[in-house]
């Protein structure tokens, strides 16, 4: 693996949970994790009575998510007819922790109204289909059409008739003004914390594109917060692990919209970092592969406030 971009490691020396040689010996071992999230209502369909580890390789499950797993090895799932039924989805188990924002800070009771921004493939709109009730709105946006294509395909694979996918920039949402009560932004980012899974991306990594990425950010924030309905509930997040395009962006967000910062209970054990971001000590999430299994990730919440 090519050695990790000294820029990056440096700004990162300050955060909470990073340790630059564990980090750097994650990355340089290896060692990738697979992870499925099992969709409970097709699983007990096609395999009553059936677990997970009689089909799949299973090693244990993922501590923040109630239908996770990780396997010991990854299989050949091109020819699993169950993956392609949608008895399952191939996911990194970072991104599973949605689920326990959603618990926490919503009512999942209601009838609820989502909005998943950035949703190609189809990893965490899949996951709001197995939250949310079933008379909640899902509303599954790629603006790429071909990533589109992909998005729709593995929705359908997954069976919830209360998904709706569009293809639209962003700020075409102000058309709905207030109308979604979830709000998810798994935005479009530098990547960094996919080198262990893709030492390529490694060698296409800048600081100037981490620049870049975050005033895309901001962009597509400012262009679908009008869509947000007041104490709606924000969810954003980026696979990138440069603070400029997640801790400052809590900050950026904070200053310019009426939102007030969201802390998830966690369990220890889980291995998840917590930080502050400078200005407004908003709390953010960080997954490093070096304290858990998982790829890397940040992940904030906030809630709009009444004007």
């Amino acid at each position: 693996m090519p050695a990790l971009p000294k820029s990056l490691l440096q700004s990162l020396q300050r955060l909470t949970g990073f340790n630059s040689a564990a980090f750097e010996r994650a990355h340089q071992e290896g060692n990738t994790v697979t992870s499925i999230r099992v969709n409970s209502k097709k699983w007990k369909h096609y395999n009553p009575g059936k677990k997970p580890d009689d089909f799949l390789p299973v090693d244990k499950k993922v501590s923040w998510s109630s239908n996770g797993y990780y396997l010991t090895h990854r299989p050949a799932f091109i020819f699993d007819p169950l993956l392609h039924a949608g008895a399952y989805y191939v996911q990194d188990a970072s991104s599973f922790f949605i689920e326990q924002i959603i618990n926490q800070a919503t009512d999942l009771s209601q009838s609820l109204r989502a909005l998943d921004v950035c949703a190609a493939p189809g990893g965490k709109s899949t996951l709001l289909q197995s939250v949310l009730s079933s008379q909640s709105i899902i509303v599954a946006n790629e603006v790429i059409a071909m990533r589109a294509g992909i998005l729709s395909e593995n929705i359908t694979r997954w069976g919830s008739p209360n998904v709706i996918v569009t293809q639209n920039d962003p700020k075409h949402f102000q058309s709905l003004p207030g109308y979604f009560d979830i709000v998810l932004v798994d935005a479009p980012c530098s990547g960094s914390g996919m080198f262990r899974k893709d030492p390529d991306v490694i060698k296409e990594w800048f600081p100037q594109q981490v620049a870049l990425c975050s005033q895309r950010q901001q962009r597509i924030l400012a262009d679908i917060m009008p869509a947000l309905k007041q104490n709606g509930l924000l969810i954003y997040s980026t696979c990138s692990y440069s603070p400029e395009e997640n801790e400052a962006i809590a900050d950026w967000l904070l200053d310019t919209f009426q939102l007030e910062p969201i802390s998830i209970s966690l369990q220890e054990d889980w291995g998840i970092a917590i930080t502050e971001s400078p200005r407004h000590h908003a709390p953010g999430y960080r997954f490093y592969p070096h304290l858990l299994q998982g790829e890397g990730l940040y992940i904030a919440c906030f809630r709009k406030k009444n004007s």
